[in-house]
């Protein structure tokens, strides 16, 4: 009897060939995605990547090195939740609650939002280079090491964090709060810090080099061991005669400051600037 060929022998080496990696490829998706997708439950190394996720209650979820890189997390309650190494570049955070989080090596690289909530957040050696946070709270955050490097981080409150070693070099740091936070060794280089408030702080070690200092509250600051410190940005900010300046400066005339630039004032800056124009006028 006459043997009849298989389908497959019956094909020509060349389809076969072609069909190979496409079965290959039919059983892998067969099998299913190695990484979580948008519908798994929360947990360590879930992806969440590019998933919206607002409003969930999370707190207190162990979600060490979870990936939610470009997730929607906006009001999600991550109160006390353990996220040591996720990744949460470009995250939408806006209104979340991440106050007591522990996000130590966390990657927070160009993540967004406004009012975000990271009081007494562990956020030692995290990434948060080009971050926009402003209007955030940093509260007592542990965050010595962390990178903060071209953030906007203006009328944020980091009131009593530990920002040793931390470097918020070129950051937008516009009013931002730092009483009784520890600033050992940080770099503010080139960063814009008007009317932020670093008054009574220890600043040995801080590099201002080129730092934009108009009107920057530093009455009480001891400035003697910090570098990169020039007569012209005193002249431009606001300290007082407690305040210990750099070998070879002098304090300006014009400190203290006039009453509107000093914290806890609520002065009409516009009035009081028109005033004083209509008083030279004369």
């Amino acid at each position: 009897m006459r043997r009849h060929a298989s389908l497959p022998e019956a094909l020509p080496k060349a389809v076969r060939a072609l069909c190979a990696p496409l079965a290959a490829m039919v059983l892998v998706l067969a099998a299913g995605p190695t990484y979580a997708g948008c519908g798994d439950h929360p947990g360590p190394k879930v992806d969440w990547t590019g998933c919206s996720k607002p409003r969930l209650l999370l707190a207190k979820e162990d979600l060490t090195g979870a990936v939610l890189a470009k997730s929607d997390l906006g009001s999600t309650n991550l109160s006390q939740a353990k996220l040591p190494g996720a990744k949460l570049t470009e995250a939408d955070l806006s209104f979340a609650k991440l106050d007591g989080a522990d996000l130590s090596k966390a990657d927070l690289s160009k993540a967004m939002g406004t009012r975000t909530d990271f009081t007494g957040a562990n956020l030692t050696g995290a990434n948060l280079a080009g971050a926009d946070l402003s209007r955030s709270k940093f509260v007592r955050v542990k965050a010595a090491g962390a990178r903060f490097v071209k953030s906007e981080l203006n009328r944020s409150d980091f009131s009593g964090a530990d920002l040793t070693q931390a470097d918020l070099s070129r950051a937008e740091l516009a009013r931002v709060l730092f009483a009784t936070a520890k600033v050992t060794g940080v770099n503010f280089a080139l960063s814009n810090l008007a009317r932020a408030d670093l008054s009574h702080l220890d600043l040995s070690g801080v590099n201002l080099t080129d730092a934009y200092l108009m009107r920057t509250q530093l009455a009480g600051a001891n400035l003697a061991r910090a570098t990169g410190v020039t007569q012209a940005q005193l002249d431009d900010a606001c300290g007082s005669a407690e305040t210990k300046l750099p070998p070879n400066t002098t304090a300006p005339k014009t400190w203290p400051c006039a009453a509107f630039d000093r914290p806890g004032q609520h002065l009409n800056v516009a009035k009081a600037l028109s005033e004083r124009s209509q008083g030279t006028a004369r």
